[in-house]
């Protein structure tokens, strides 16, 4: 029972972890895949791990230790499917330009759509073509910073709005170039305390499409 503590002390460090990473850590401790699988399975029946896809996990402990920090859910949204950003509601909250509340972290993605409902959070991912996977950027984490300690992909405060809206209205179907305005009143999002740079970026997005 000593390699099992020993194992799971080693898995409390990491921000996620797979299968195959436990197997490896198992070897490294002598143990046989069927000794690491029952381990695996006693670790999730008490709640020492939590799974957040088919073989992708996160201790217990190490998720209660950084469930608060923003940043942490946001490095977990961009793990769990690849390649992802932080968009919409999330990141436009994230920049202090919504005050809607969040009960999900919604992501974009080249992949199809789906949801990821788990203890950690609920995860949901919209698909985008392939040529509106942009306007994203990488925020580097670090410790005491306002961002956060984890690393995370989100999008611009213009690609965040633009999403939102792409999704709302099922890729502006029957909506008129005029109508923009009026939808972003609709949302309450705070769009004059956008950055202007940003204000005007998220018009010559939205103006593409109707070219």
């Amino acid at each position: 029972m000593k390699s099992k503590k020993n194992l799971l002390e080693q898995l409390k460090s990491l921000p996620h972890f797979s299968k195959n990473t436990v197997y490896q850590l198992g070897e490294q401790l002598r143990l046989k895949g069927s000794t690491v699988n029952t381990y695996i399975s006693r670790f999730l029946r008490f709640k020492e791990i939590i799974p957040l896809k088919r073989g992708l996990y996160v201790s217990g402990d190490f998720f209660e230790k950084n469930k608060r920090d923003i940043s942490y859910s946001f490095y977990l949204a961009n793990i769990i499917r690849t390649p992802s950003y932080v968009s919409s509601w999330a990141a436009l909250q994230y920049y202090n330009l919504a005050t809607e509340a969040i009960h999900s972290i919604t992501s974009v993605t080249p992949k199809v759509t789906r949801d990821y409902q788990t203890k950690a959070g609920n995860f949901v991912y919209q698909s985008i073509k392939k040529d509106l996977f942009s306007d994203f950027y990488l925020t580097k984490g670090k410790p005491a910073s306002p961002a956060g300690e984890f690393d995370f992909y989100i999008a611009s405060p213009s690609k965040a709005l633009f999403d939102l809206l792409y999704f709302r209205t099922h890729q502006f179907r029957g909506v008129k170039l005029e109508m923009i305005k009026g939808l972003v009143e609709e949302l309450r999002i705070d769009f004059d305390e956008m950055d202007k740079i940003e204000q005007e970026k998220f018009y010559l997005m939205i103006k593409k499409l109707y070219e």
